[in-house]
């Protein structure tokens, strides 16, 4: 199947799949006034700063002054958004859209899952090569460095967020596509999360058992007021509990 200008096939699957292409309404400027994520990834990007001011709204949310944990939330959240999108584009249509950095549009206020506009829907091959270049590549390790830079994240950390998004969204999509009559999907999508999962990147992130997945890190969402420990955290309790 052909992308379609305005990814249609994602919008029954809802939620963390749609990827919106179209300008929104309002005399506002739509999607145009958003920053890209190239430039929310980039150490001399506009001001105010993308990345810092989404880092600030996930922070509000949870209710917590760590920047570090509000990143690393902040960046699982986009890593889920990213992999839900190209892997249902790679597995329903058998294609894949440029996802360039540049051509992504992203509104840092709003709640989740985080909002992103596609500005140009151009084709491109569906493997699981193409989905590591352009989510891992293009996306993942850019905004990595950036975190890393700006909040002192671990690398290990982020590429288990990674890790943890990838295999949620494969689960997920499994779930919803098959719900809507595709029994043609799960097959194709399990084929590309075992590759993607032999990725060097990827690899060391995890155990996986079937559509399970053990992460060997902790998002540190158990530090958030409230919070606890997550279904496929390395830890059963958070740590320092009772």
């Amino acid at each position: 199947m052909d992308l379609d200008p305005e990814l249609a096939a994602l919008r029954p699957l809802g939620g963390f799949f749609v990827l919106r292409t179209v300008p929104g309404p309002g005399g506002d400027g739509g999607p145009a006034r958003l920053p890209t994520l190239a430039e929310a990834y980039a150490p001399d990007g506009p001001e105010p700063d993308p990345l810092a001011s989404r880092v600030r709204a996930v922070g509000e949310r949870l209710r917590t002054a760590e920047t570090r944990v509000a990143a690393s939330i902040g960046q699982q959240g986009l890593a889920a958004r990213l992999w839900s999108a190209a892997l249902g584009c790679a597995a329903l249509y058998g294609r894949l859209p440029d996802l360039r950095p540049d051509l992504l549009r992203w509104d840092i206020t709003a709640a989740a899952p985080d909002d992103l506009w596609l500005t140009e829907v151009r084709p491109g091959p569906g493997d699981a090569a193409a989905l590591a270049d352009a989510v891992l590549h293009g996306h993942l390790e850019p905004l990595e460095k950036a975190l890393r830079a700006r909040y002192g994240v671990a690398a290990g950390l982020l590429r288990g967020n990674a890790g943890s998004a990838l295999a949620g969204a494969a689960r997920e999509l499994e779930r919803r596509a098959g719900a809507q009559g595709r029994t043609d999907v799960p097959a194709r999508v399990r084929a590309l999360t075992a590759e993607l999962f032999g990725h060097p990147l990827l690899r060391p992130t995890g155990i996986r058992t079937a559509t399970a997945f053990r992460r060997r890190s902790c998002c540190l969402y158990y530090r958030v007021p409230g919070g606890g420990v997550c279904g496929d955290c390395c830890f059963t309790r958070p740590p320092n509990a009772p």
